[in-house]
C-alpha cells in the first residue's frame, strides 16, 4: 500500500510542477553527472602535462656513438669489402633489366659511362635509364634495384608526364655503381 501512495504522491508532484522546471532539473543533473565524469580525466591530463613539461626541461639523454672498428685501416678495409667488382657489372645490368620487367616497367636503352676516382682508388659505372610506367612502378624499381645492388647509389630521378589524365609517366633514373678491381687484377 505504501508504494501506491508514494507513486500517487510523485505523480501529483510532477503534475503540479511546470515541465520546463522538470527539464531544467534534468539538464542540471545531467551536467553535474558529466562534470563528475570529466573532472578526474582533466586532473589526469594536467598531471601528465606537468610531467611532460618537467621531462622537456631535462637535457636529452646522451647516446654513445656506435663503435667503429679498430682504426682507419680497418675501416678502409670494411669500405672496400662493401664495393662491387668490375667483373660483376654485366650481371648487375642484367639484374636491373630483370627487376624492371618484374615491376612492369618498359625499359628503353640506357646510357652507360665508366669513370675512375684515382684518389679513392675506385671505379664508377654511371647508368642513365629512361623508363616508362606508373609512378609507383618507377619507385618500386628504384628501391628494388638499390636492394639488389648494395654498392649502387640513386643519384638522380626525374619524372615527366605529357598530360594530367595520363596514368603513366616517363622517368629517367641515374644510378652509379661503385666498384673496385678484383683482388690480384692488374691496375
Amino acid at each position: 500500500m505504501k508504494t501506491t501512495t508514494a507513486w500517487l504522491r510523485l505523480r501529483l508532484l510532477l503534475r503540479s510542477v511546470h515541465p520546463v522546471v522538470v527539464l531544467a532539473l534534468a539538464l542540471y543533473l545531467a551536467g553535474a553527472a558529466g562534470l563528475a565524469w570529466v573532472l578526474p580525466a582533466r586532473q589526469q591530463l594536467q598531471l601528465e602535462g606537468a610531467q611532460a613539461r618537467q621531462a622537456a626541461r631535462l637535457p636529452p639523454p646522451r647516446v654513445a656513438p656506435p663503435a667503429i672498428g679498430g682504426g682507419a685501416f680497418e675501416n678502409l678495409a670494411l669500405f672496400r669489402a662493401a664495393l662491387g667488382r668490375q667483373a660483376d657489372v654485366e650481371p648487375q645490368l642484367a639484374s636491373l633489366f630483370r627487376i624492371a620487367a618484374k615491376t612492369g616497367l618498359v625499359l628503353r636503352q640506357g646510357e652507360y659511362k665508366r669513370g675512375v676516382e684515382r684518389d679513392a682508388k675506385l671505379y664508377t659505372y654511371q647508368i642513365d635509364l629512361p623508363v616508362k610506367g606508373t609512378y609507383a612502378q618507377v619507385w618500386q624499381f628504384a628501391l628494388q634495384a638499390l636492394r639488389a645492388i648494395p654498392w649502387a647509389s640513386l643519384d638522380d630521378i626525374s619524372f615527366r608526364r605529357d598530360s594530367i589524365g595520363e596514368t603513366g609517366v616517363e622517368a629517367r633514373l641515374r644510378f652509379t655503381l661503385y666498384l673496385q678491381d678484383a683482388p690480384g687484377a692488374p691496375r
